[in-house]
């Protein structure tokens, strides 16, 4: 893999020469990829292929769900279920143990959702997920409604216990990525529209504080702010123009790994989660690092 090397720091993270494995192609627009530690194996999306796919090493791909209302992210909980932010349903919902679909959340108040798209899991069991209007406007992944009921394009919450979803960041021209930082006091957000990724204060209800500028992603090449996450030491990794951009937790820039095609999203995995898998358009990528990402619940 080619890597732009920016600052000092990058050789601690990345070394010079990393493998690039391709485990899967295709498809028309990949997204959502997270890493089940349990069954050890890797789930994605594929938006306009309107399906979810699963891939386990030494097995290789299979059809989980298909269609998939074109499912965009996704995460687990602490039970180990898929979340799912539902981009043409319009909705954020839970598949179980069994393969049953179950709606979380469809409504602010008594407004549609516009459409779901990034999502991540806290400790306490509340789900976090960006809504843009992208599923309104784009060709090959519209919803059936297309119609735009609330005003607003931000970062929603919902509780623990199910009942209640809460406007958390509204001040956002199209939300896009979402990850907390290590010990969750952050929460990190993207914008695709902007190329900012902005880092607001998480409070002890869910609530978030005054949020600040951490990073202005640059570049004339391919390729916006939408997949991100962070490792254990608080480096930030966001899809960004011509691959994956490296940030130190001082929002400083690393260097950027050059990805084959038009990265849209990544997932920490494997049991050592220091494999980095790249979901593009039409591929899914594996690299390795060497500091361990988060881990997924």
């Amino acid at each position: 893999m080619d890597i732009d090397r920016i600052s000092e720091g990058l050789e601690h993270i990345i070394d010079k020469h990393p493998p690039l494995d391709r485990i899967a192609y295709g498809l028309m627009f990949g997204e959502g990829p997270v890493w089940d530690h349990r069954k050890k194996q890797l789930y994605w999306v594929d938006i306009i292929g309107n399906t979810i796919w699963k891939w386990k090493p030494g097995i290789g791909q299979e059809v989980v769900l298909r269609p998939s209302g074109h499912a965009d992210g996704m995460t687990l909980d602490p039970q180990g279920r898929l979340v799912v932010a539902g981009w043409c349903s319009r909705t954020v919902w839970r598949m179980e143990k069994d393969g049953s679909i179950v709606t979380l959340a469809s409504h602010y108040g008594d407004k549609k959702l516009n459409t779901p798209n990034d999502i991540v899991v806290r400790s306490d069991a509340s789900i976090y997920w960006t809504d843009m209007t992208g599923g309104l406007i784009i060709p090959g992944m519209v919803a059936e409604d297309v119609q735009q009921y609330l005003e607003v394009e931000g970062v929603f919450r919902l509780s623990p216990d199910g009942k209640q979803v809460t406007l958390v960041i509204g001040n956002c021209a199209a939300p896009n990525g979402l990850a907390f930082s290590p010990d969750e006091s952050e929460l990190f957000l993207n914008d695709s529209r902007l190329g900012t990724i902005r880092v607001f204060p998480v409070n002890a209800d869910g609530s978030v504080g005054p949020g600040r500028l951490f990073h202005q992603l640059t570049g004339a090449e391919e390729g916006v702010a939408d997949g991100m996450k962070i490792d254990t030491a608080g480096n930030v990794y966001c899809t960004g123009p011509g691959g994956i951009h490296v940030i130190n937790p001082e929002g400083k820039l690393l260097g950027r790994l050059k990805m084959p095609g038009h990265c849209t999203n990544i997932a920490w995995g494997d049991d050592d989660w220091r494999s980095l898998y790249v979901t593009t358009c039409d591929s899914v990528y594996r690299t390795r690092v060497k500091i361990p990402g988060v881990a997924t619940w």
